[in-house]
């Protein structure tokens, strides 16, 4: 290199707008890294905030789908005890009266004959007692269905357990059938019939606990 060419390299060096250029160069290189790193870095806290977020949802709605039930549970069991309520009140006898009262009233209207009608207290359970009947009745095929339908759609709550035929002469046939209903266990304690007994005899024609029908 000829000395006139190094010195005017070495002027350029020395002059101020050449290092003006080269620490723009540097600083636009610094900038431009700094410019990846933060891309890099808000790409991969972008996606595990959203990886997050969508486990928070996917858990809340888990939580949403279990607590769902739950929702309004005071007002259904208000409801429930309303409707116990409303059911004992019309469905549950009070006494054994009403129950051979209702029995009575089904064999009139069906047109059977009950030859005897027993019954049975059972143990306490829960706040009902269970009062078993054990009947006979006798009549014609049409007559033993409308006092079995009769029970069943009767507005006192009867269910039937069991029915065996005992016996058939002509167009009449006799049945056994026995009958479950229910009554409050305060009432139970107080009809004066214990646990597993039958109940006491009566004098009057209509069926009630105890006593063996005409």
């Amino acid at each position: 290199m000829s000395n006139g060419s190094q010195t005017e390299w070495r002027e350029r060096l020395a002059s101020p707008l050449t290092w003006h250029y080269a620490g723009l160069a540097a600083l636009i290189v610094i900038v431009i890294g700094l410019g990846v790193r933060l891309g890099m870095d808000w790409t991969a806290t972008h996606g595990s905030t959203t990886d997050a977020l969508a486990d928070d949802q996917v858990r809340l709605k888990a939580l949403e789908l279990q607590t769902a039930p739950l929702r309004g549970l005071d007002g259904r069991v208000v409801e429930s005890r309303q409707q116990m309520k409303q059911f004992y009140a019309r469905r549950i006898p009070a006494n054994y009266s009403t129950i051979a009262s209702r029995i009575g009233e089904l064999q009139v209207r069906s047109g059977v004959r009950l030859s005897r009608v027993l019954y049975t207290q059972g143990a306490p359970s829960g706040d009902l007692t269970e009062i078993s009947m054990d009947a006979g009745i006798s009549g014609d095929y049409p007559q033993i269905m409308r006092f079995v339908n009769g029970l069943e759609r009767d507005q006192t709550f009867f269910v039937i357990r069991a029915m065996a035929l005992t016996g058939q002469q002509g167009g009449m046939v006799n049945l056994r059938l026995r009958v479950s209903t229910w009554m409050r266990e305060a009432d139970a304690a107080n009809s004066g019939l214990p646990p597993a007994q039958s109940a006491p005899a009566s004098s009057d024609n209509a069926p009630v606990p105890g006593r063996e029908g005409q």
